[in-house]
């Protein structure tokens, strides 16, 4: 082979390597101008449903209103993350059974219960529908998608006792109650209690009505109370009808759960109102961050559940430093309303010299302390 046939092999050689190469690159370069594969779009987290069932109506002035109110502070909280839903005037019957499914049936996965009757209702449903979430406000039993709350209504019946005890001229007050549950029973003995701190000639007049809801008994109650010589009324009822009937009859009275000045602002002396909304936010953050869990939640002053708000103005001066110190005293634990020595409406001890009550205790109130008069229905 010459030398000119070699060069020209290797030439051809040459030239086919520099040609494989070009094509190797033209290949990689058109790889790379692909246009990239579009992501397939991110599935959209849907809202939680969340129910509220109400024993009243909405505008009742008082307890419902209150929880609505809350309801609305939740939808603030979280925006779109939540959808919230109620149903209005509920029995405590079965008929609450049969709302609490239907709830959980149009996808709601936390069904807020709240009032008292409600608890066996719910107990039985949240039972059968494991995958929901139910509150149940006031009562004391639990499952594992079953929690209860409540808010210390005492405490603010106390502190209204306390403007009571300085504010009568009869030494009588009057208590419209609803239905004869340790929550009422409790309440109308925190109210004497308060006031026997500032006037131990004080007695306590009880009329029960045996509903949450009904103006018009809640005004014969009321009638029958200061007819009766009550000059200062309080209620645990939902209406305003208390405050309006002292306002017509020239009497003072309390709002109850909510701010109820509007409703009879010549009577009214204060409101011991309830904030629901610090609970609510929180319940509704831990079933949305995977954390709520089965357990009691009992909220006073010290959570910023309950309060004494609007106090009028012929209040005298000590009488609202007394009420803030007790105020105080509640939210850093240093007071304690049911604190021992208290006697019964018998006159026997229930709470020895010093001691306070637990909250066991608490939840078993069933009897009159001394110094309210009357019977409880159904009790001893």
């Amino acid at each position: 082979m010459t030398d000119l046939t070699k060069r020209s092999i290797f030439k051809t050689v040459a030239l086919s390597a520099v040609a494989g190469a070009a094509a190797l690159t033209l290949l990689g370069c058109g790889k790379k101008e692909e246009a990239p594969k579009a992501e397939a779009p991110a599935a959209k987290v849907e809202p939680l449903k969340v129910a509220f069932a109400y024993v009243g109506p909405v505008g009742d002035g008082g307890w419902t209103f209150a929880h609505d109110n809350a309801r609305k502070a939740v939808e603030k909280e979280f925006g779109d993350k939540i959808v919230t839903s109620f149903v209005e005037k509920v029995p405590e019957s079965a008929d609450a059974e049969r709302v609490f499914r239907d709830m959980a049936s149009q996808g709601n996965k936390l069904i807020f219960g709240t009032t008292f009757g409600y608890m066996e209702p719910m107990l039985k449903v949240a039972a059968d529908i494991k995958d929901v979430k139910f509150e149940h406000a006031t009562g004391y039993k639990t499952a594992d998608n079953m929690r209860t709350y409540d808010s210390r209504t005492y405490e603010g019946a106390y502190m209204a006792g306390v403007i009571a005890g300085k504010m009568t001229k009869s030494n009588t007050l009057g208590v419209v109650a609803s239905v004869p549950i340790p929550e009422v029973v409790r309440n109308i003995n925190s109210f004497t209690l308060g006031a026997q701190s500032v006037n131990p000639k004080v007695k306590t007049k009880v009329v029960w009505v045996n509903e949450w809801f009904n103006p018009p008994k809640e005004t014969e109650a009321a009638t029958a109370l200061i007819n009766g010589g009550a000059d200062v009324l309080m209620q645990n009822t939902d209406s305003p009808a208390v405050l309006q009937t002292a306002e017509k009859m020239g009497k003072r009275a309390f709002g109850w759960d909510s701010d109820m000045t509007a409703y009879g602002p010549k009577a009214h002396l204060g409101s011991a109102v309830i904030n629901w909304a610090p609970y609510y936010i929180k319940a509704v953050g831990e079933a949305l961050e995977g954390k709520w869990a089965t357990g009691v939640s009992w909220w006073g002053v010290k959570e910023g559940a309950i309060d004494m708000v609007s106090v009028a103005a012929d209040v005298p001066d000590d009488v609202k430093k007394k009420v803030d110190d007790v105020k105080a005293g509640l939210k850093d634990g240093s007071f304690a309303i049911w604190k021992g020595p208290i006697l019964g409406q018998d006159g026997k001890e229930v709470l020895a010299k010093d001691a306070v009550a637990d909250d066991k205790f608490m939840g078993g109130i069933m009897f009159y302390v001394k110094g309210v008069e009357g019977k409880i229905p159904g009790g001893k």
